[in-house]
């Protein structure tokens, strides 16, 4: 937690010809400018394949990458794509990711470059792959057979007119309990064991530029800030290949399932529908599962911020079926248990806690005894809404409550950009951030990016849509919505001088600039 700044960007954001941002020589551009800037850290949200919603926090394995990530440049120089193939592309917008369109574009493409692969790499490639293989298979082998069988009948649902097919109420029973000869014959059959290693390759083009973008950043002084979402989502391969670290009946559906209770921001909570761990069977495991879903994200990034940190401590229980999150109950999570054991294989912890909405004295006790920097967030400093008491000078997101050991930002992927805030603001609460910061600001998004850099705060991390001054168009999610999520994009022209030259000023007056 050396004093540093950076920027909170999601790789599909970032600029390019074919509908998305990716991890190949578009992100290296991206890293170039942040060198330029004199930032050192890069936050992005999680990794994984996205489903229904394409939240990235909705992922079909905690362990792979998304496949839509991967840049088409690199596979062009390999050979494994041809310059014609991308010529018959859809109509993209610059601005927004169309994943309806996207996804089975970039998919039949991808396709064909595992298969030349798997016909035409050399020896030295086909190694590397085999080693890559032998690596992951403790994850791999499961996620490329999931995702095939999933391929299957989500086809077999979509001519039903349904909308995709959920493992553990669509799929034939053998199937879904994983029948070990069933398996069997379904990977050996010649269609299904060629599409299997498909997959398999696809992964392997992803984790290759992926390494490659991370020494890139490394090399330039770069830190990559990762996250893990606490809870899987129940139509994923972590849940169908560990059923008995999940709370399921003996159909593997969740017999409770995560959310949070009624508060000032929703009367009925947000029920969030994911299965919950069975943490008693994780502890007789020694949580093994947990211990090398983090250790696995640490080999792909520098540090991790755990989303929904408090769920460690105790966390919200719903009963399956229920419409909303009201009827619940607060179950003990496994709190010191867990970071004890993890702290046997990583010490330090290089873990960032995400400890936002209601933390009780037992979540900072948790937070505090590990030494994890939590979060703060400007705008909730200066909302009149946020506690439901008005303003309050003793609120714990104001700078001058900060201690180092935390992550300040203006916002985050889950809030309006600040900007969009600020339009929508009281007279009173701006009237109270002009008062802060001691009298009448020209503008008041460019004095409270420098209010995140002058904090003590070790790290100060701001949203690329904030440096650029965009508004509520440019928001990437808003929680407990769908459509029009996880779409927002940077277009070229926004990795300017301008911002480069304003980041390295803030960096070099504060105190955060490159060591």
């Amino acid at each position: 937690m050396t004093r540093s700044s950076g920027i909170l960007l999601h790789p599909i954001s970032l600029p390019g010809p074919n509908g998305i941002g990716d991890v190949g020589q578009r992100a290296r551009i991206f890293v170039d400018w942040l060198a330029d800037a004199s930032q050192t850290l890069w936050q992005v949200l999680p990794l994984g394949p996205t489903g229904y919603g394409d939240s990235p926090y909705a992922s079909f394995s905690t362990f792979a990458g998304n496949p839509i990530l991967i840049g088409f440049d690199d596979l062009l120089e390999t050979g494994y794509l041809q310059q014609e193939e991308l010529k018959e592309h859809p109509t993209f917008n610059n601005s927004k990711i169309d994943y309806a369109t996207l996804i089975p574009w970039k998919q039949n493409l991808l396709s064909k470059a595992a298969e030349r692969f798997l016909e035409k790499a050399n020896i030295n490639e086909r190694e590397a792959y085999g080693l890559f293989k032998e690596k992951n298979s403790w994850w791999l082998n499961d996620y490329s057979l999931f995702m095939d069988i999933k391929e299957h009948y989500d086809s077999i649902s979509a001519q039903k007119g349904l909308n995709g097919a959920i493992w553990s109420n669509s799929w034939p029973k053998d199937l879904a309990l994983r029948n070990e000869d069933s398996l069997h014959t379904w990977r050996t059959s010649p269609v299904h064991q060629r599409n299997i290693e498909k997959k398999s390759v696809i992964q392997y083009f992803f984790f290759s530029q992926w390494f490659a973008l991370k020494e890139y950043a490394r090399e330039r002084n770069i830190r990559i800030i990762g996250d893990i979402p606490i809870f899987v989502a129940p139509d994923s391969v972590d849940v169908w290949a560990n059923r008995d670290l999940f709370q399921l009946n003996q159909k593997g559906e969740p017999l409770y399932v995560a959310g949070v209770p009624p508060d000032y921001f929703s009367k009925t909570g947000q029920l969030w529908g994911n299965p919950l761990f069975n943490w008693k069977r994780l502890k007789e495991l020694d949580y093994t599962w947990w211990v090398r879903r983090i250790e696995h994200t640490l080999t792909i990034v520098d540090l991790v911020r755990i989303d929904h940190f408090r769920g460690f401590d105790a966390y919200w229980s719903v009963p399956y079926g229920s419409s909303t999150a009201e009827k619940g109950s607060w179950l003990p999570g496994p709190g010191i248990d867990f970071f004890s054991k993890l702290k046997e294989s990583i010490d330090p912890l290089p873990i960032l806690a995400e400890d936002l909405g209601v933390i009780t004295d037992s979540v900072r006790e948790l937070r505090d005894r590990f030494n994890l920097p939590g979060m703060k967030i400007l705008q909730f400093a200066f909302d009149s809404k946020e506690s439901g008491k008005g303003i309050d000078t003793s609120n714990t997101f104001l700078p001058h409550m900060y201690t180092p050991n935390s992550v300040v930002y203006t916002g985050t992927h889950d809030n309006d950009t600040t900007a969009g805030w600020l339009k929508k603001a009281s007279k009173k609460e701006k009237a109270f951030i002009m008062h802060y910061l001691g009298g009448k600001r020209a503008n008041y998004l460019k004095e409270l990016i420098r209010l995140a850099f002058a904090s003590v705060s070790s790290f100060a991390v701001i949203p690329m849509q904030d440096i650029l001054e965009l508004g509520s168009e440019a928001r990437m999610n808003t929680p407990s919505t769908l459509g029009g999520n996880w779409s927002w994009r940077l277009e070229a022209k926004d990795l300017d001088k301008e911002s480069s030259t304003m980041l390295k000023d803030l960096s070099e007056t504060y105190a955060r600039n490159r060591s």
